[in-house]
């Protein structure tokens, strides 16, 4: 009878009640209340999931638990996807919990999930986008509840570091409809001034929906669209947003990114104190040694300016004798045209002499013939009246009128006696 049992030592019991809870259950989504959680050293969870009637054993490894987004406490309701397994070492029957989200939430963690890998697939998250945050920004632009806590953490930490900081406020609303389109206004709006050189982003904490402002795409766009850099500051440490992963810098709380945005004033001061009485000492330390360094220095310097005028006056000698030279050959040359050009001016002007010669005969030639005493020589005759007028007509003058008439040679001084027509 014995030959014919199966005999199973514990480590086979458990191991095939693992295999069969593993491949007969597999991955399941089961929903419950948080009990018992721990969150050990490795960063590995370990907690209790119930019900009204009966609760299960759960770990959740450090490499899956680092995807959730909310922190979960004691007596949270959540649903989880986790294998059914079993501890083989104690036979305690367990949830390997993948996934986690908050009861209800399912659906905006899905959306979470998808526009982040939206925006990451576009480089919206990549370091090499980031802008620097300035080391002293003269003035600050908050876009927050104007009535929240986070207000006036971020206003009292910026005043404490540095009292006369620059502080605009954006009052927004944070959260329920029109929030996202009220923060990402007011970031479009920081944009247009020329005095912001810094902006924090956020608000206090609360749940996956308080926060949902910012996981929407529109905030998360007019971020990436800032020129001014802009640290967000979203609920508590352990929550992070959409906001988180576009922003230049991310902090864990409104009071952590007011430090981030400031440094101390106090301590500021007492470093450019510092470095001033470093950098006097440094000047006295260097004007010592300088003026220990004058004299060879006076002394190098009279002898480069030495060196320079012997350079300068050697310059200045070589081109004079170039000169006179150049200008001896120069009159030489002058020299040796000058017989040339005494004849060509010579011939020049006996030419233009004989020329204007024949001109004048030309036109002594043209003035008389067109002289009227020309005509007289043709046996012509020019008669005038006592005054000088020209006699055309014998009826202009009358009897007892003295006439002059000129001949070729010689004039005849006349009186009118009788006239014919």
């Amino acid at each position: 009878m014995d030959e014919k049992r199966k005999i199973y030592s514990v480590a086979e019991l458990n191991r095939t009640a693992r295999f069969t809870l593993e491949n007969g259950i597999g991955e399941v989504w089961v929903e419950g209340e948080i009990s018992r959680m721990t969150r050990q050293a490795s960063g590995h969870w370990y907690f209790t999931l119930k019900d009204e009637a009966a609760a299960v054993s759960c770990a959740m490894f450090k490499q899956n638990n680092a995807a959730v987004i909310f922190a979960p406490k004691d007596g949270m309701k959540v649903r989880v996807l986790g294998q059914a397994s079993l501890y083989e070492p104690r036979g305690n029957y367990q949830l390997i919990v993948r996934s986690m989200e908050e009861a209800g939430k399912g659906s905006l963690q899905e959306q979470f999930e998808k526009l982040k890998a939206k925006l990451a697939a576009e480089g919206l998250f990549d370091a090499s986008r980031k802008k620097p945050l300035p080391m002293l920004p003269r003035k600050i632009g908050v876009v927050t509840s104007p009535t929240g806590a986070a207000v006036r953490d971020i206003i009292n930490v910026l005043t404490r570091r540095f009292p006369n900081i620059g502080i605009l406020l954006a009052p927004v609303t944070v959260q329920g409809d029109g929030a996202a389109k009220s923060v990402a206004a007011a970031i479009e709006y920081f944009n247009t001034r020329d005095d912001i050189d810094l902006m924090i982003v956020g608000r206090g904490g609360g749940s996956i929906e308080d926060l949902w402002a910012f996981n929407e795409e529109v905030v998360a766009r007019a971020i990436a669209a800032s020129e001014i850099p802009i640290i967000s500051a979203v609920g508590h440490e352990i929550d992070f947003t959409i906001s988180d992963f576009v922003a230049d810098v991310r902090a864990p709380t409104p009071s952590a990114a007011a430090e981030l945005a400031v440094p101390v004033k106090a301590e500021l001061e007492n470093q450019v104190a510092r470095l001033s009485a470093r950098f006097g000492v440094s000047l006295q330390n260097r004007a010592l040694v300088l003026r220990e360094q004058i004299p060879g220095f006076r002394q190098a310097m009279v002898h480069a300016l030495k060196n320079e005028l012997r350079q300068r006056q050697q310059q200045i000698d070589e081109n004079s004798r170039m000169l006179a030279e150049t200008l001896r050959n120069a009159v030489a040359v002058q020299k040796q045209r000058l017989p040339g050009f005494q004849q060509t001016m010579t011939h020049r002007l006996e030419s233009a002499v004989t020329g204007r010669k024949q001109n004048v005969r030309r036109l002594e030639v043209q003035l008389r013939a067109l002289s009227p005493l020309a005509v007289l020589d043709r046996g012509y005759s020019l008669t005038q009246t006592a005054d000088g007028v020209v006699v055309r007509d014998a009826a202009t003058v009358k009897t007892g009128d003295l006439l002059k008439t000129r001949f070729a040679k010689g004039t005849v001084r006349s009186e009118v006696k009788k006239k014919e027509a």
